[in-house]
């Protein structure tokens, strides 16, 4: 009811201002929050508050006392101790004497970087709780208690209640990792630096360098596979699109009978685990499968021959594109088909009406609106076949090997190169390069595509 006023309670009065203005017009109390903190809430009753702040205090002063300073001084360093083997002339054996572990070095003090973080915005809130507090009281308005912030968590602040764990579960498990690797890239962690044995060290942007450099091994091999990856990764997205698309047409045209059995039976492509179909494709066409057997028997080639589809660097490639197709056509068809059943009949009747041709319909009416609809997901498919790792490494596992190569074939990916210098070859710092710089390609490419598209220029245009 318009002459209804609305319940004010006493959790849902609050001073929302920033750390600024809070610390700037703050008085005494207010600026010492920020060293002893919960201390305004203290001098203003706030017993339990102002205890759970002074106890998150306590908690990282003993925390860095016991573990943190040292966590930081090993950060900067990634050690300085060897393990040592020593002969026990006592026992008539040889110790090991423990050293410094590198990567622990560098994790726990990513964690306690973190962790430090944690502790400035425990310092900006314990600054603004004793200046809301302090404002409350100038005010006139009551001060609120312990249990006026917990029901605060279910109304104001429900928000802060129900993004806590998840907040906390990509805190944990997503960024501290990530920021992890990305670290290690700026390091010496490989083949001949394997904590605990040996220390690693930080090596600044060398990596990267090595990565770009002219006539470097790893160069010689990055700018080969960047181009193939890219190539590939456009090809099967537009081949796998298009004829999708093609596809779904066709099956939904008029004329065409028992659809439903047409789409079922491209369907059971996709019921059938991907790796399974490649590891069958795999054995298909090798050099002994039947496709080869086949040409011999019908004379195409001769008895002894047999064509290279996965073990020449040229017809591997164009294989790997012509195999992808036999997986990924049938999910566009899926994709595609419930859009085309949405498209307006009457903009192709009028079309009819003025003499346009299906290749002119499909042009100007059928390709303009699924791109339109399609883009987002166009570009997720073009992400996923730039690390499409499975198609790669299930069919040739980046074969056939190359001499100029560093750990790498000819149709390898960044991704599947990535998994062989990390996996096979321990060279931990040079796959986090690979991975950054993969991921820069991404999503510069993504955000660019998407800006530039009608579905992020006019969102409405087909509602």
């Amino acid at each position: 009811m318009a002459g209804k006023k609305r319940k004010v309670t006493k959790s849902s009065v609050s001073i929302k201002d920033g750390f600024g203005t809070a610390f700037r017009l703050g008085n005494t109390t207010t600026k010492l929050s920020g060293i002893i903190f919960g201390l305004g809430n203290l001098v203003h009753k706030q017993m339990v508050v102002g205890l759970i702040f002074l106890s998150v205090e306590i908690a990282y002063i003993y925390y860095m006392i016991t573990f943190g300073i040292q966590s930081i001084i090993d950060f900067t360093t990634l050690g300085t101790r060897v393990q040592e083997e020593v002969f026990n002339e006592a026992k008539q054996i040889y110790e090991y004497i423990p050293g410094d572990n590198s990567m622990l070095c560098l994790l726990y003090g990513v964690i306690t970087l973190f962790i430090t973080f944690g502790f400035i915005l425990f310092l900006v809130t314990s600054v603004k709780s004793a200046y809301n507090t302090q404002r409350r009281k100038e005010l006139g308005k009551p001060i609120l208690k312990f249990i006026d912030y917990l029901r605060s968590l279910k109304h104001d602040n429900l928000h802060k209640s129900l993004l806590f764990l998840p907040i906390m579960g990509v805190l944990c498990f997503t960024v501290i990792p990530l920021v992890f690797m990305i670290l290690i890239a700026f390091t010496s962690f490989d083949k001949d630096h394997q904590p605990p044995g040996n220390l690693f060290e930080w090596v600044g942007v060398d990596n990267f360098v090595n990565m770009f450099s002219r006539g470097s091994a790893l160069a010689n091999t990055f700018w080969p596979i960047l181009r193939w990856t890219l190539l590939w990764a456009v090809v099967a997205t537009i081949t796998c699109y298009i004829l999708g698309m093609l596809l779904a047409i066709l099956i939904n045209r008029k004329g065409t009978r028992f659809k439903g059995f047409w789409r079922f039976l491209f369907v059971l492509s996709i019921a059938m685990p991907q790796f399974v179909s490649l590891l069958t494709m795999r054995a298909i066409f090798n050099t002994n499968g039947p496709v080869n057997a086949l040409l011999r028997t019908i004379g195409l080639i001769g008895i002894t021959e047999s064509i290279p589809f996965l073990t020449d660097a040229t017809f591997a490639k164009i294989t790997i594109i012509f195999i992808n197709l036999w997986i990924g056509v049938p999910f566009t068809m899926l994709t595609t088909t419930g859009i085309l059943q949405n498209i307006p009949k009457e903009l192709y009747e009028a079309a009819k009406v003025d003499g346009a041709n299906a290749f002119v319909t499909f042009f100007k009416i059928t390709l303009p609106y699924m791109l339109f609809v399609t883009t987002p997901t166009l570009i997720t498919t073009f992400v996923g076949n730039i690390n499409n790792f499975n198609v790669i490494f299930l069919l040739t596992a980046g074969g056939p090997e190359a001499i100029d190569y560093y750990y790498a074939g000819k149709t390898d990916l960044l991704v599947t190169w990535l998994y062989k210098l990390t996996i096979t070859n321990k060279d931990y710092n040079s796959g986090a390069v690979i991975g950054i710089i993969v991921f820069i390609i991404l999503a510069t490419l993504s955000l660019l595509t998407y800006r530039h598209t009608g579905s992020y220029k006019d969102e409405e245009a087909l509602q």
